[in-house]
This record gives structure tokens, C-alpha cells and sequence, in this order.
């Protein structure tokens, strides 16, 4: 993802995170890799559109059931094929962070 990210220029750092990566903005979290997902982040303005291309939200299991993070989505598949459309998704995370 690195290499994805980074003609977004020298303001993207990267760090290890619950064993995955954080991508971060001038210092906000914007996306996420855990195993071989990539979650960007979302909010009210870009949910309905991340759930439209069918993205889900993060979720994992605890002895009391499901936990959504609906702040963090899965980047629709399309993305992971289109560098341009990566670069303007990933911008409308760091909006959602901001």
C-alpha cells in the first residue's frame, strides 16, 4: 500500500497497528491493513457511497458477539486495480479524518 499512497506525498507515514498497518495523514489515521484487507475511513458523507460499492464495515467477534467499527470500511474491490481511483477514494478517507 505504500507504493499506492504515495503520490499523496511525504505527509503519509505508515506504523504497525494490531498486526497490520496504519496509514496516516499529517499524524490522522486514514486506512488500515489488517491480513490482506485494507479498511479506508469513512464518515457520514462517504458511508452511503462505501456501502453503494458494496464495501462492508470492519467487524470482529467477541465472546459477546459481533463488533461493527463503522468509522472504517473495506475499499471496494474496484480500487485495488485503479490507481487513480485508489488515490481519489484514499483522499476521501483523510477528508473523513480530518
Amino acid at each position: 500500500m505504500r507504493e499506492q499512497f504515495a503520490p499523496l506525498g511525504a505527509a503519509v507515514s505508515d506504523a504497525a497497528f494490531f498486526g497490520g498497518r496504519a496509514f496516516k495523514y499529517h499524524g490522522q489515521q486514514f486506512a488500515w491493513v489488517i491480513g490482506s484487507t485494507l479498511y479506508l475511513r469513512v464518515g457520514d458523507a462517504t458511508r452511503a457511497e462505501f456501502e453503494a460499492a458494496g464495501a462492508a464495515p470492519f467487524s470482529y467477534e467477541t465472546k459477546k458477539g459481533t463488533v461493527l467499527v463503522t468509522k472504517y470500511y473495506t475499499a471496494p474491490e474496484f480500487l485495488l486495480d485503479d490507481p487513480e481511483q485508489m488515490l481519489a477514494w484514499a483522499r476521501k478517507a483523510i477528508n473523513a479524518a480530518g
